[in-house]
């Protein structure tokens, strides 16, 4: 009773209650005239026996239009909006996850599994306001905004990015920058430091489990691929499991972002080389091939940023 008496009283007129005043305010909402559209049989009465409902609904779908982001969530139940429903007798809410705490939930199922997920702490709060565009960086951070507003995974023609360089020259910030972005669009990704990931591929052959990280690499959005080119591959990681989940991201066009110390020419050199089958150049061409024609490269470079030279 408390509630609705709450509710009421913003629509007092002259210190009275006035139900035309509270009918009017609540019909010419988009979420009221959507639902009575659908349900043309809703009258009057059943919107005066749910006004708190209503109001509720109404309130929240406010909220979601000026999203503060997942974490500042105003609405009753985090993560979550009202929406008005019709019973065939009543108007009730019904409480549905916004896309945000979809990808929040989704992500975290990822990281359960994938332990090597990688945005390190010191970039979690990366954002490209903060990224200094020097003229050996420029034209990469372009890209890389440029990326993250029009990117559409699953859409034909969709490419990655490349970003080569030196250490410590900003690609990783950059890339956890773009994270952070897609995540604001709603579009999950994965960014794995690479020596470590084959290094837990390797460990899953014990708990049977390769089969499942590899297919969320696979299966991710935007998967981000930090620093290929420094781990040591065996030609199984490299056809299998590599060469598995670049094909099948070819195949649904889903986009690969890399950071590396290697131009396209040295990565297919490096990939061409291992301690048990020696040098194997055609399968490093079969790897490049999705790797150099799917992306668009940058070079990176500038002082190194880890000591300020």
């Amino acid at each position: 009773m408390q509630r609705v008496n709450k509710l009421l009283s913003s629509y007092k007129v002259n210190g009275r209650y006035s139900f035309e005043e509270i009918v009017n305010e609540v019909t010419v909402k988009p979420e009221v005239i959507e639902l009575r559209k659908k349900h043309p049989e809703i009258e009057t009465i059943h919107i005066m026996r749910s006004l708190s409902r209503i109001k509720q609904a109404i309130d929240e779908a406010g909220h979601c239009r000026r999203c503060p982001g997942l974490a500042k969530c105003p609405n009753l139940l985090w993560g979550h909006r009202a929406e008005l429903g019709w019973t065939g007798v009543s108007i009730e809410v019904r409480h549905t996850p916004c896309k945000l705490y979809m990808l929040d939930r989704q992500q975290k199922e990822r990281e359960k599994l994938i332990r090597t997920h990688h945005i390190p702490k010191e970039i979690l709060a990366a954002s490209f306001a903060s990224i200094e565009g020097d003229k050996e960086r420029i034209d990469a951070i372009n890209a890389v905004m440029n990326f993250c507003v029009t990117v559409e995974p699953g859409k034909p023609g969709t490419k990655g990015l490349y970003f080569y360089g030196p250490f410590g020259v900003g690609k990783s910030y950059m890339m956890g920058a773009a994270a952070k972005k897609l995540a604001e669009r709603g579009i999950a990704s994965l960014m794995v430091y690479t020596p470590d990931f084959f290094r837990e591929i390797k460990d899953a052959l014990n708990d049977n489990t390769v089969q499942e990280k590899i297919a969320v690499l696979k299966e991710v959005p935007v998967l981000i691929l930090d620093d290929i080119g420094a781990e040591t591959l065996s030609p199984w990681a490299r056809d299998e499991v590599l060469g598995a989940i670049l094909q099948y991201r070819v195949s649904e066009n889903l986009p690969v972002l890399y950071t590396s110390n290697y131009t396209y020419d040295e990565l297919e050199e490096h990939l061409a080389h291992s301690q048990k089958a020696g040098v194997e150049q055609l399968k490093a061409m079969r790897i490049m091939e999705r790797i150099r024609y799917y992306t668009d490269a940058y070079k990176v470079d500038g002082i190194n940023r880890r000591i300020g030279k």
